[in-house]
């Protein structure tokens, strides 16, 4: 087995993160506090002011991340990851998780509203949620006192009789890609229906229980309507079985806003607004889509300098949990093209999230690893393999190219984002462009670098 090393940027760290064919075992960096530096920090430590609703969002997280929605008829069922990544903002907590075939993220958000007293540190770390931990939350009331601690290591949840424990876990490494993919995918999505509390519960009780392919949602006098047919303007839900771990939040909800690509309708996300907190689910457009199978930065990390500008970014996140592209742009001198290039490169290596309600991306402490990146997207190293062999070929307009690849050539359209190849026929764009077009923006970028 092959283990390696890596250095995270930034502050010291007591530890290195490690990633091997298991996994990704992350470092921790060292908290700053009044007194001086904390090498090993405390996220948060305090009382939470809606337990129940806590407890209940932990185990829709759960019941999440040990799911497995779809399965290969090639592949048997391999046993669930039940370890969310946690981050400290300062400003607020977020925990987030995959399910187990990885077309369905999930990440809860807990603010500063939902803390009863105590501050919010800084810094990412992952933790098992074992099942004493969950028949622990599972008997949690509103009028109880849960106690949280956060720390680099552990995870404490302390109610008056008992406490649960949770130590760090190894995160897979498709996580990582996921994490990556689900942030650029999600970068289009807007808001396309929006319930109140009673509408909401509506939307989750009318939802099937027993698998099917899709159902339309739209909102009516009565609330809301699901179809099991396409209705104009209505919105389409693929999978809607993995939304029923929402059912769990049914009597604590006070709205749900749902978001969505107008234009293509693939895939969904639906935000559940609650009590100091809010947790989000996005479903992939099939659930035998993975996240971590999609192609959806390939574009924005060919540029040549994305390395290079990405790890100068990585220097400037602190943790904030609504990144400013603008004032990276002023702080770093880079041009608002090249921020935006490198923030897709700290995507695709987890270190940056998508919050599809802010608009806005947020740090998390993932160690940036480019040649990572490279092996998780192997189309890009293959169009950079054929750049270097020179194979790509402009007409005389530069509307087209023929990019050479073994023995067959193919023909690309850069501004249709088209290529002759069966890989682009067979997908049409959907999961990212092919080697070939990759080449071709490649090749462009340095002729006018020449």
């Amino acid at each position: 087995m092959t283990r390696r090393t890596l250095a995270p940027e930034g502050p010291s760290f007591s530890t290195s993160s490690t990633l091997d064919e298991t996994g990704l075992a992350l470092a921790l960096a060292p908290a700053l506090t009044p007194e001086g530096v904390d090498s090993s920090p405390s996220f948060f430590h305090g009382f939470l002011t809606q337990p129940k609703v806590y407890a209940q969002c932990l185990l829709v997280l759960a019941e999440v991340t040990r799911t497995r929605y779809f399965v290969p008829p090639q592949m048997a069922a391999a046993a669930a990851m039940r370890d969310p990544v946690f981050t400290a903002h300062g400003d607020r907590l977020r925990a987030e998780v995959f399910s187990a075939c990885n077309s369905v993220s999930a990440r809860l958000d807990l603010g500063a509203d939902g803390l009863d007293g105590g501050e919010i540190g800084y810094g990412t770390t992952n933790v098992d949620l074992g099942d004493h931990l969950q028949q622990m939350l599972s008997g949690i009331h509103h009028n109880e006192l849960l106690h949280l601690d956060v720390g680099s290591q552990h995870v404490n949840v302390s109610t008056l009789e008992r406490t649960e424990s949770e130590r760090k876990v190894v995160m897979p490494t498709r996580w990582v890609r996921a994490f990556g993919n689900v942030a650029e995918i999600h970068r289009g999505f807007s808001g396309v229906l929006d319930l109140d509390g009673r509408g909401a519960r509506r939307l989750l009780m009318a939802l099937p229980q027993a698998k099917v392919d899709t159902v339309w949602v739209q909102a009516s006098t009565r609330g809301v309507n699901v179809s099991a047919r396409p209705v104009p303007g209505a919105v389409r839900i693929p999978g809607p079985v993995r939304l029923q771990p929402l059912r769990r939040l049914l009597s604590l909800l006070t709205g749900v806003q749902i978001y969505q690509d107008a234009g293509s309708g693939a895939g969904v996300v639906m935000e559940c607004r609650l009590p100091g907190a809010a947790i989000t689910l996005a479903l992939s457009e099939e659930p035998s889509r993975g996240f971590s199978g999609e192609g959806s930065l390939l574009s924005a990390m060919a540029s040549e300098d994305v390395i290079d500008d990405a790890d100068l970014l990585a220097t400037q996140l602190g943790f904030s949990s609504r990144i400013s592209p603008d004032l990276l742009a002023l702080d770093t001198g880079l041009e608002r093209v090249r921020v935006d290039q490198a923030l897709a490169s700290l995507a695709a290596s987890g270190k940056v999230g998508w919050d599809i309600a802010e608009q806005a991306y947020y740090h998390r402490e993932l160690p940036h690893d480019p040649e990572q990146v490279a092996r998780d997207n192997p189309r890009l190293v293959g169009a950079r393999r054929l750049v270097d062999a020179r194979a790509v070929h402009w007409s005389e307009d530069r509307l087209t190219a023929d990019v050479r690849s073994g023995a067959r050539s193919y023909q690309v359209i850069p501004d249709k984002g088209t290529c002759s190849c069966t890989w682009y026929l067979r997908t049409r764009g959907s999961r990212g462009p092919c080697k070939h077009l990759l080449a071709a923006a490649l090749s462009t970028e340095t002729r006018e670098g020449v």
